[in-house]
């Protein structure tokens, strides 16, 4: 450890260690968004399964069901993307921690820094990955609503 260290040198060190916080304000985007979407899934099945409680007829209790069967999956898979997302964070958190402390004592921890990089990247890459699949079950979700009306529809029709 260098026992005197100037103003100049500290200020590197601090820019170095700032760098990955650009990263940290885009995985909190995203935690944001991830969060809304959560929200939204939530308030949609509290009006599904009210809607549901409320039905005699079965048809539409089932379809109702099904619906509810895709939110509580929606919702697991967008838990796992927000705490695989709060993860890479605070790899990320840790990383920064570690690039001021090793510059500030002159440690030789490259190898930890890029390790948590990298660990923080993959894990944010697994979190998207569970958005993305969230995203495509909430258009099922959609082409099953459209598929309630139109049964509903014609089943009217036919009566």
């Amino acid at each position: 450890m260098n026992p005197i260290i100037t103003a100049t040198g500290l200020a590197m060190i601090i820019q170095l260690s700032v760098a990955p916080v650009f990263l940290l304000a885009g995985i909190a985007g995203f935690l944001n968004v991830m969060s809304g979407r959560l929200g939204r899934i939530v308030d949609r099945a509290r009006v599904v399964e009210q809607r549901e409680a409320s039905l005699r007829d079965t048809s539409q209790q089932a379809a109702y069901h099904r619906e509810l069967v895709v939110l509580w999956r929606r919702i697991n898979i967008i838990n796992w993307a927000i705490a695989l997302c709060t993860t890479s964070g605070l790899l990320v958190c840790i990383l920064i921690v570690s690039l001021f402390v090793g510059g500030f004592w002159e440690l030789n921890i490259g190898g930890l820094i890029v390790g948590l990089f990298v660990l923080a990247l993959v894990v944010l890459i697994m979190a998207l990955m569970f958005f993305l699949k969230e995203v495509q079950l909430a258009k099922r979700v959609l082409r099953m609503g459209r598929e309630v009306i139109v049964e509903a529809a014609s089943s009217k029709e036919h009566s």
